[in-house]
């Protein structure tokens, strides 16, 4: 079996990520499901989340409508109570040099199969009329941050909860921000196609209520929700950048 949390695995909450899958495994294996003694950190994401031995991960909302749908089952969505976001939802941080936005934008993205990354960006660069310039994929939501902030690039967008992670770790300047996108669904939590997720759910419900209200905060999850793959599907897919 396999399991894997490599959206927020940030390295200064390895302790709390790893404390989490802890209580879950623990859960998971108290209902009789096999679940691995840690985490998997050394693998390709798609390769974790399309294995059939995928027991729990999460995964992004643009990879899961694209690619995933019909690969894999829902589990449930954490809620990180994001300012302005229903909960099971987030959003995009949009940090700039300047507030003025130059003509045709040289953006910094992540991923070209990020949704907060590329498709959130996409959308609020159409809804305000500004035609995208020269794109960057930068590898991570950090690195983006970084190429704003040093003027490699003159937009971004950020996941929120990254971008909270970074401001707390000092690694963000919250200065830069000047706007966020619409809400969606947030980073859904998955298991392989066979397997039945209300018990995965019940164990992941379960897990979060053990654990220590420290390592919540720290993880600034508020709980779990469930929303329907139809409003995954739903959220439109960007053209390639």
């Amino acid at each position: 079996m396999i399991a894997a949390l490599p959206m927020y695995d940030r390295p200064e909450l390895r302790a709390e990520t790893d404390a989490l899958w802890a209580a879950l495994r623990d859960a998971l294996r108290a209902r009789g499901i096999a679940a691995p003694e840690a985490l998997t950190r050394d693998r390709d994401p798609w390769e974790v989340w399309q294995s059939p031995d995928l027991i729990f991960a999460q995964t992004c909302g643009l990879p899961y409508r694209a690619r995933l749908h019909d690969k894999v089952t829902l589990v449930a969505t954490p809620d990180y109570a994001l300012p302005g976001c229903p909960p099971g939802h987030y959003n995009s941080v949009i940090p700039a040099r300047g507030r003025v936005i130059p003509d045709h934008p040289r953006l910094a993205v992540n991923d070209a199969l990020s949704q907060s990354g590329w498709a959130a960006l996409h959308g609020w660069l159409t809804a305000q009329g500004i035609p995208p310039g020269p794109v960057t994929i930068t590898g991570a939501h950090a690195a983006s941050a970084r190429a704003v902030a040093e003027g490699r690039a003159d937009l971004a967008a950020i996941d929120a909860q990254t971008w909270r992670l970074l401001v707390r770790a000092g690694q963000a300047d919250p200065t830069l921000e000047i706007a966020r996108t619409d809400p969606s669904p947030a980073l859904p939590y998955i298991t392989a196609a066979r397997n039945d997720p209300a018990p995965i759910r019940a164990a992941l419900a379960e897990a979060l209520a053990a654990l220590p209200a420290e390592t919540r905060a720290a993880l600034d999850l508020h709980g779990i929700v469930q929303i329907d793959a139809t409003a995954y599907r739903a959220v439109p897919i960007p053209p390639n950048p």
